[in-house]
């Protein structure tokens, strides 16, 4: 029994010391973990609530839409993108807002809010935001601006429209060879939809163009 105990003794002199020498990291390290937990759950609390705002914000501005009020329209367009900037409902919004501003004639917050868009939204958001303000440039005869929109690569989805736009603008600017080579192109990358509207569209824009200058 006493060889027992001394034993013990043994054991729990070892993990005294052990426990000395590590106990301060064990303890950062258990503290670093449940801190990581807490947190990673407010965090988690943080985005479900800021995204539940979002949306209220949201559906507000689609109610103003619905009812053409410009004011508020821009008000709560403008507050998506200031306190929920984040949030895909802000890009949303700037998108919608911007379609309302610019059927407005109200071209420069248009661009303004396109132009947020094409800074802070990702992927298929972004490259409609691109596709609109090169469309409202046009619209302004800003032929350079516009094309400079349309210069950053696009989606596969969205290669045929871009190229498309890029030869109304070329027209625009009185360069019949670059757009037929710009309509040409978005005829090749939409060759999986023959028979569309769009792309029976597409093919009359580039007969108008006659032949090769």
């Amino acid at each position: 029994m006493a060889h027992y105990d001394l034993e013990e003794q043994e054991q729990i002199d070892t993990l005294k010391t052990w426990w000395k020498m590590y106990g301060n990291l064990v303890t950062s390290l258990v503290t670093a973990a449940a801190l990581a937990v807490v947190g990673w759950q407010g965090w988690n609390w943080y985005q479900n609530n800021e995204t539940a705002k979002a949306a209220t914000v949201f559906a507000a501005l689609e109610q103003a839409v619905e009812q053409g009020d410009a004011q508020r329209i821009k008000a709560t367009a403008g507050e998506l993108t200031a306190k929920f900037g984040r949030s895909g409902y802000a890009s949303l919004g700037a998108l919608l807002a911007a379609r309302q501003s610019f059927d407005a004639g109200d071209l420069k917050t248009a661009k303004a809010q396109l132009t947020w868009v094409t800074d802070n939204a990702k992927d298929e958001l972004r490259d409609i935001a691109r596709l609109r303000l090169a469309a409202v440039l046009l619209d302004e005869q800003a032929y350079d601006e516009a094309l400079k929109a349309l210069e950053a690569t696009s989606a596969a989805a969205f290669q045929a429209r871009f190229q498309e736009l890029r030869g109304d603008i070329l027209v625009a600017q009185g360069k019949p060879a670059d757009a037929r080579t710009a309509y040409q192109a978005a005829l090749d990358q939409a060759a999986a939809k023959a028979g569309s509207p769009a792309r029976e569209l597409l093919q009359q824009k580039l007969d108008s163009l006659g032949g090769a200058a």
